[in-house]
C-alpha cells in the first residue's frame, strides 16, 4: 500500500498541499477541508510536523456501522453510503489523524492519493509502498 511520507527538513509550511487536498475533494482551498495538516511544532524544536492517516486500520472495528473498510491495495477507506456520521473513528483515532469537518457527513482522512505530493513546491511529500498490514 502507498503511505505519505514527510521531509520536514526541506517543507516551508507553504499550504500547497493542503490547498490540493481541499480542492480535490470539497471543490474548496479552505486548510480545515484538507485530509492532511502541516503546521510548526508546538515543542521548542519548531519545526514543520505533517499529520496524516498513516492507514494503520485500527479504526475500522470501532466503526459501528461498518463504514471502515481496507481496500485490497491496502487503503483504508470510507463507504460514505453507509457512514452514519457518528465520527466514533475520528474520535477514537489513536494517531489524531481522522478529521471532522462541518461541510461533511462522513469523516475526513487521508487515502494517499498523492494530490499534496504534486501540489508540494518543495519536494517535502512523497508516496512511498509499504508492506499491507496483516488483518487485525
Amino acid at each position: 500500500m502507498k503511505v505519505l511520507r514527510f521531509n520536514k527538513d526541506v517543507c516551508s509550511v507553504c499550504g500547497e498541499c493542503e490547498k490540493a487536498c481541499a480542492s480535490l475533494y470539497f471543490k474548496d482551498e479552505s486548510r480545515e477541508k484538507a485530509a492532511l495538516r502541516v503546521d510548526m511544532s508546538s515543542d521548542s524544536k519548531d519545526e514543520p510536523v505533517m499529520k496524516a492517516c498513516i492507514q494503520c486500520g485500527e479504526c475500522i472495528p470501532i466503526c459501528p456501522v461498518g463504514a471502515l473498510y481496507r481496500a485490497k491495495n491496502g487503503t483504508v477507506l470510507i463507504k460514505k453510503k453507509i457512514c452514519v456520521g457518528c465520527m466514533a473513528c475520528v474520535g477514537f483515532c489513536p494517531h489524531s489523524v481522522m478529521y471532522y469537518h462541518a461541510d461533511s457527513i462522513e469523516p475526513v482522512k487521508c487515502i494517499s492519493c498523492g494530490a499534496c505530493v504534486k501540489a508540494c513546491p518543495a519536494d517535502a511529500l512523497r508516496l512511498e509502498e509499504e508492506q499491507v498490514p496483516a488483518e487485525v
